[in-house]
């Protein structure tokens, strides 16, 4: 505060008038006009806003910004967002120039990126070119900012993507890496097994690359017209999917082609359930359809309808969808065909999903496989109010059957929740086994010794799980066990709320 002290007049060096214009009348009146200025003002407006802490004016101004990017100046704003750690800018404009990264190496803005910026952008592996074109993009850069250290900017470049052709007639000329690092490179392009090496690939979140939109194609397989229509409700017995004969030795598959390369998380499929028939497959990707990499193996586990599968981050060109079972016949019918980069986090264990949502729904494809109910799927429809003596839970008699619920894919389950009939003060026993296969089964609850009613929460160690059988050994009321609502893995609810407060009481 030095006009505290005398000093009427107060220097502000490196301040550009028209930007610090701006912000005073900011200042006095609360509004500001951003449309129809240039770049330079604006990013001198966002830098003052950053400097002197209005941290509202810094978020609009930067919202603005993103709305105005284009191969002219996104250099310049992402070179700013960077230099004030501003992430929500910063990535619009890496999403950006990721799109637009061939138009984006030949600007005149990539030339003037600062240091910092520039190994950013170039060390994302979708900044997706050709690395011939990233090579000479950062050689010009090298020569219009001669001040900087090159060795740094040119370890970016992956080497061992380039032919040898380009390896011996652009880079080597180039006197900007030495010979044995060009001769590492042709080392590792030849000893490397395809999908090892760090590829580059298009990003675009969230939004589903397995299209005709974004060139993507089916090449093998039968009837492949099916497959990437977008049509996931007229299908039956004849038409609306697309197959392959299931052989003892995986020669066949369904394979998908993309556009180009691109980094894919997240797979949705859509296996053909028009009956109560389950699948086994696997899937793998790759770069050039000869090295291939494992990255969702179900052929262990029977599984059914939509798949909503996750993996760590792949680049890859080539898709290959390979049904290993069938429990009706020796055909893998695939209807829908879906792959994309999910921005939502999700957690792994042992290449399973680990929900954090019930998957026990309708919605998630499981279904009720044995049991006996007045409305199919009673079990898994979500409500946990209207059951009286008549409707609203699903049963079996005791000493025969059980209650038997197939999830539509292998998930990492910890724990279960269940609502037994609870309309007057009988008390029940039972215990849970789960399975994969239907075949073996592991006991996971024993409530046999236990006087149980209403809500039961049960946590289990984490493992794989596909079936859930629930098996009632005693009713205090009559011989049959009863069961409201099952979900895993357990939601936090309001539990006394939820199936007390609206449900309809009734003897039974």
């Amino acid at each position: 505060m030095r006009e505290s002290h005398s000093q009427a007049e107060i220097p502000l060096p490196d301040t550009p008038a028209e930007a610090f214009t701006k912000l005073l009348k900011y200042i006095y009146t609360g509004q500001v006009t951003l449309t129809n200025e240039k770049e330079e003002v604006l990013l001198d407006f966002l830098g003052l806003a950053h400097k002197y802490g209005f941290p509202e004016l810094e978020a609009a101004t930067s919202e603005y910004l993103c709305t105005t990017l284009s191969i002219g100046n996104v250099c310049m704003v992402y070179d700013v967002a960077n230099l004030y750690l501003l992430s929500k800018l910063s990535n619009t404009c890496c999403l950006y120039m990721d799109r637009n990264a061939r138009a984006i190496l030949g600007s005149e803005g990539f030339l003037s990126l600062s240091k910092t910026a520039l190994l950013k952008l170039v060390s994302r592996d979708s900044f997706a070119a050709p690395e011939k074109d990233i090579f000479l993009a950062l050689m010009n850069w090298c020569k219009h900012n001669p001040e900087e250290m090159h060795e740094e900017i040119m370890k970016m470049v992956r080497l061992p993507l380039m032919s040898l052709t380009e390896l011996l007639n652009v880079v080597r000329p180039s006197a900007l890496l030495s010979a044995d690092t060009i001769l590492d490179a042709i080392k590792i392009r030849s000893e490397s097994r395809d999908m090892e090496l760090n590829y580059r690939g298009i990003l675009i979140p969230d939004e589903n690359i397995a299209s005709m939109k974004h060139g993507a194609q089916v090449i093998g397989g039968e009837l492949k017209a099916a497959l990437l229509d977008g049509d996931t409700q007229n299908y039956d017995l004849d038409h609306g999917f697309s197959r392959h004969p299931i052989d003892e030795d995986c020669r066949s598959a369904i394979e998908v082609k993309l556009g180009q390369a691109s980094i894919l998380n997240q797979i949705r499929m859509l296996l053909w359930d028009r009956d109560s028939r389950s699948y086994s497959y696997y899937i793998e990707v790759s770069m050039d359809e000869l090295d291939w990499i494992r990255i969702i193996d179900h052929s262990k586990y029977l599984c059914r309808s939509w798949q909503n599968l996750f993996f760590s981050p792949q680049v890859c060109r080539y898709i290959r969808i390979v049904g290993t079972h069938n429990t009706v016949n020796k055909v893998f019918h695939l209807v829908s065909f879906e792959c994309m980069y999910s921005s939502k986090p999700f957690l792994l264990d042992s290449g399973l999903l680990v929900p954090t949502e019930n998957v026990a729904t309708v919605s998630a494809s499981a279904t009720v496989i044995e049991g006996v109910s007045r409305s199919r799927n009673a079990l898994l429809n979500g409500d946990t109010r209207n059951y009286d003596w008549d409707s609203g839970y699903t049963c079996h008699q005791l000493g025969s059957g059980a209650i038997v619920i197939q999830l539509a894919q292998p998930f990492m389950i910890d724990s279960m929740r269940l609502l037994l009939w609870d309309c007057d003060d009988r008390s029940y026993s039972f215990y849970i086994e789960v399975s994969n296969n239907q075949q073996h089964w592991d006991r996971v609850a024993d409530h046999t010794q236990v006087t149980c009613k209403s809500w039961q929460t049960i946590t289990i160690k984490r493992q794989p799980v596909v079936f859930i059988r629930i098996v009632g050994t005693n009713n205090t009321a009559n011989e049959v066990f009863h069961c409201v609502h099952f979900e895993c893995p357990a939601q936090n609810h309001q539990q006394i709320e939820d199936s007390v407060g609206g449900r309809t009481s009734a003897g039974k």
